[in-house]
């Protein structure tokens, strides 16, 4: 099968591509942020007159993974128009295109169109109630994807790994400061289900083997709090976990709202995909091993 993955440079979209090269053909979509890349890149802005049409004509894939998007949650309070841009307006022209030319496709959502007031696990049946801007254009791109092609793949997704800049993720922020005996705070009180890139890339490739469709959750099995998870990432390094103090969201200073409770089941997803999704601690030790072995500073190469 031959992939088209959009944002290329992005932390899923490497940590994805490299996991796909070893069964698919992958081509990827991105705006010259990497210079030496391992898989072909196509030169686009997809938000330019004819772009959408041009790209996927001259990639002819099979499938595409839509995971370019505007995810800062604060940038998208500061431009609102150019978040509805991005994470709405793109993913609904892209699910037409595709659809008019029956490509499989999945666009990359978030847990975030959660409001985290309901106690206990959200499933996919669950009205969405988003409270920031990113997490609105979001589930706007979502509905959007749907309408337009039908039998197109949703998946809401939280998820860490390495990344190119080393900055993208919520492990790698944990890791480089306690690495430098820097202290931190982690959120007591705010609930997700992280799951490992690679692990994320794979669940994504088996969605698409088994040709699913419609709107799932893709996360992590195991709930935890923010400061939770930055305690495990430092004892599996031999950090010390005391740098790390705990700490509620409503001290925050961050401008767009977050959702205390965003636990998302995932029995949609292991029933239909017909297996156990993996564990967090395995994802922790994929994540330890990787840096052990040198995976970040590969990551890095491909901006030099």
């Amino acid at each position: 099968m031959k992939l088209l993955i959009t944002g290329s440079s992005g932390l899923l979209v490497l940590n994805l591509a490299l996991e796909a090269m070893a069964t698919h053909e992958v081509v990827g979509v991105d705006r010259a942020k990497l210079k030496s890349p391992p898989f072909p890149v196509v030169a686009a802005d997809l938000l330019g007159p004819g772009e959408v049409d041009r790209v996927l004509d001259e990639a002819r894939p099979d499938a595409i993974i839509h995971c370019a998007a505007l995810a800062d949650l604060e940038a998208c309070e500061s431009d609102p128009e150019l978040a509805r841009t991005l994470n709405a307006g793109l993913p609904r022209a892209l699910a037409k295109a595709s659809h008019a030319r029956g490509l499989q496709m999945v666009q990359i959502s978030t847990d975030a169109v959660f409001d985290g007031t309901k106690s206990g696990s959200y499933v996919e049946e669950d009205a969405p109630h988003p409270i920031s801007v990113y997490a609105k254009t979001k589930l706007d791109g979502e509905r959007g994807v749907l309408e337009e092609h039908p039998e197109a793949i949703v998946a809401r997704v939280n998820f860490y790994g390495w990344s190119l800049s080393g900055r993208r993720s919520l492990a790698e922020f944990f890791f480089h400061n306690l690495t430098n005996n820097k202290s931190i705070t982690g959120y007591t009180d705010v609930i997700f289900c992280p799951m490992h890139v690679s692990h994320l890339g794979g669940v994504l490739l088996a969605m698409l083997a088994k040709k699913m469709s419609g709107l799932y959750h893709a996360v992590g099995p195991e709930p935890m709090s923010k400061y939770r998870f930055g305690i495990e990432i430092a004892r599996r390094f031999g950090l010390n976990d005391g740098e790390i103090s705990p700490r509620s969201i409503h001290t925050s200073t961050l401008i767009a709202q977050r959702a205390n409770n965003l636990y998302l089941s995932t029995d949609k997803l292991s029933t239909a995909l017909g297996t156990v999704l993996p564990s967090f601690s395995t994802g922790l030790d994929l994540f330890y091993q990787q840096a052990e072995l040198g995976y970040p500073q590969k990551l890095r190469s491909y901006a030099q």
